[in-house]
């Protein structure tokens, strides 16, 4: 009787033993697999803004390339800073209220 009540006690403290080396051995693979995943969320949000900002190059890269021609920038200043050639003259027409609606 006693023996058995000795090797029981031993199984289960072996048994808790292992457990125990089990969850030691799998803390650092739990960590791993935590730091991985939050490492790809980081990656795909660094893809949305670099992607973002390929974007926002090509506009500008367009946008230099058209600045390079002297007729573009000429009909640019006069469209957003009301600039005019000799003998022109600038006219404010009424804005539609219903435009806006």
């Amino acid at each position: 009787m006693k023996r058995r009540l000795k090797h029981r006690t031993s199984s289960i403290f072996l048994s808790l033993a292992l457990l125990a080396l089990t969850f030691v051995f799998m803390m650092p693979v739990i960590e791993e697999l935590q730091n991985t995943f939050q490492l790809s969320q980081s990656l795909k949000e660094v893809q949305a803004e670099l992607l973002i900002l390929e974007q926002e190059n090509t506009l500008l890269e367009e946008q230099k390339t058209k600045l390079l021609d002297p007729e573009y920038v000429k009909s640019y200043a006069r469209a957003n800073y009301m600039l005019t050639k000799d003998g022109e003259q600038i006219y404010y027409l009424p804005q539609d209220d219903k435009a806006d609606e």
